[in-house]
């Protein structure tokens, strides 16, 4: 358990709400309706087996670093190997995991004590030598760690004792548990600088890594959890072709994939494979840099963001496959999510008033950048520009490609589109993307009393006020950032009906890149399945 003093609370220092997911066959049963850990089509988890997974993306550049795992293979193929000093769950709450506790008396000094008799795949047993050198090279900016700046915020990490750890940061930060789930700071053993396999603690051991082709996990003997892990192997391959992955699952290539193409949802469903959706935080935006351009106009912001036809969207580019955006970034089963906003609508004759007002109209605007790298935003951007000429707008679409897009034209002009995954924690959410220094505060909006709210926030110990701090942070984003959320995507993966323990996870894709933990397999002919109900 995560403490705080001698007080055993959740490490995200709230209770969680009831939270529901759905995947479905094609005979319309669900196989999942909510956090369930087992039991799915009447079975138990059982020992054997071997699965075949495809993910999205893969490339020369994939690692086994945890460090400088940057894309959704990388993070699938690390959790197989590593483990973190605390996990996060489907409703991304911080879990013990190699850590047995961490406690805090101010949010400031976190004291962690690591489990006892965990061992690296090489036998070597775990110790707080490991942990403290695997946080601390976070720290080199030589590394290219994508967590560095977080890494940044603890100021200092030593060991207490063989398994003892205390990590001071730079300041109090009641969510820091959660930044410890984070995949990237998945604990490697002291010393270690070369990755050819991975040497980790997790449920799987490396036996072949091919960047950008296929990696091969076979089940670890010696794992530390006692819960165990099921399948005897697991083969993760990239296709990164959509029709390729799809064609994959639907001839039996492979038992599951990840990012169903909402488009042939019906289709999978039809050949009796299930599609597990998972509502997410993940939301494609557009950013209006408010320190450049016409973004400097607080007028032409609210009006771009009127002119976003969210239902439209919803239906006609994620096929109803995604919930409502308020241009702020909790999505609405988020536990801290403010619904008492007003919700941004369509409004375009609102939206002519404000541009007409303030000469837009008869102005050369700077070009829309859009990029299929951003789910969606091409579509978007498409309807925006539609929107826009029916008023009088003249707006321009830039489309880039998608290799590259995120490193030469993401954040560097005045109106482009980004794509968020989900963040650890509303504190991680608000930190990284809407803080006066965040690193990806994709708007450059600045508001110091925003600023405060945030420090503030991080060393409120009562939920409730906690809460009504965040609710007055989302209601200053809807207000005043230059950043227009119309949706969150819901996230969609396929599998056949022979893998159990499968369920939905607001970290979305295959659980939160933590699938392989949790599946089993199946092979009794359906009727079994069903436990004969």
């Amino acid at each position: 358990m995560i403490k705080q003093g001698t007080r055993m609370v959740a490490a995200s220092m709230c209770a969680t709400r009831p939270w529901l997911g759905v995947a479905r066959a094609a005979d319309g049963r669900e196989t999942t309706t909510g956090p369930v850990e087992a039991g799915q089509w009447g079975t138990q988890p059982r020992t054997g087996g071997h699965v075949r997974a495809a993910s999205t993306s893969g490339s020369l550049s994939d690692t086994l670093d945890p460090a400088r795992q940057s894309m959704a293979t990388d993070y699938l193929r690390g959790n197989m190997f590593y483990d973190g000093l605390v996990a996060l769950d489907e409703t991304l709450t911080p879990r013990p995991a190699l850590a047995q506790s961490i406690e805090s008396s101010d949010f400031q000094t976190w004291h962690i004590q690591l489990r006892s008799g965990v061992c690296f795949h090489d036998g070597a047993p775990l110790t707080s030598a490991d942990v403290v050198y695997s946080i601390l090279r976070h720290k080199d900016p030589a590394l290219g760690s994508q967590v560095h700046y977080q890494a940044m915020a603890m100021h200092a990490v030593r060991a207490d004792g063989p398994l003892g750890v205390v990590i001071e940061l730079a300041a109090p930060n009641i969510a820091f548990p959660s930044v410890l789930g984070l995949t990237n700071f998945a604990i490697i053993r002291d010393g270690t600088t070369r990755f050819e396999t991975a040497n980790g603690t997790g449920p799987f051991t490396c036996a072949v890594f091919q960047p950008g082709v296929r990696s091969v996990a076979l089940r670890n003997t010696n794992f530390w959890n006692p819960g165990g892990v099921w399948v005897d192997s697991l083969e993760l391959i990239s296709i990164s072709d959509d029709m390729a992955r799809h064609n994959a699952l639907l001839s039996g290539d492979v038992d599951i994939i990840a990012a169903v193409d909402p488009r042939l949802v019906a289709l999978v469903r039809k050949r009796n494979i299930a599609v597990m959706e998972s509502p997410t935080g993940t939301y494609t935006n557009l950013a209006i840099r408010q320190d450049v351009g016409p973004g400097e106009n607080a007028d032409f912001v609210q009006a771009m963001k009127l002119l976003f036809n969210r239902e439209q969207m919803r239906n006609s580019i994620y096929l109803g496959f995604c919930r409502a955006g308020n241009d702020q970034p909790l999505p609405p089963e988020h536990r801290f999510c403010n619904t008492d906003l007003p919700q941004t609508v369509y409004d375009p004759d609102k939206a002519r008033f404000l541009l007409k007002k303030n000469g837009f109209l008869n102005q050369s605007l700077p070009p829309l950048i859009c990029s299929p790298a951003a789910n969606g935003s091409v579509e978007m951007a498409v309807l925006l520009q539609n929107a826009a000429q029916n008023i009088g707008l003249r707006l321009d679409v830039r489309r880039m490609p998608a290799d590259g897009y995120w490193s030469q034209s993401w954040m560097r002009f005045p109106m482009g589109f980004g794509n968020v995954n989900p963040r650890a924690s509303a504190d991680m959410t608000f930190a990284l993307s809407f803080a006066s220094t965040a690193p990806w505060n994709e708007a450059h909006w600045r508001d110091p009393r925003f600023d405060q709210l945030l420090v503030l926030s991080r060393q409120e110990p009562d939920e409730t006020r906690r809460h009504a701090l965040y609710n007055d942070m989302q209601a200053m984003i809807h207000a005043g950032s230059g950043v227009c959320i119309p949706s969150f995507i819901t996230s969609l993966d396929g599998f056949h009906p022979r893998i159990q323990g499968l369920h939905p996870h607001q970290g979305g894709q295959l659980m939160g890149y933590n699938f392989a933990r949790h599946i089993w397999v199946n092979d009794q002919p359906a009727s079994a399945k069903t436990g004969g109900q």
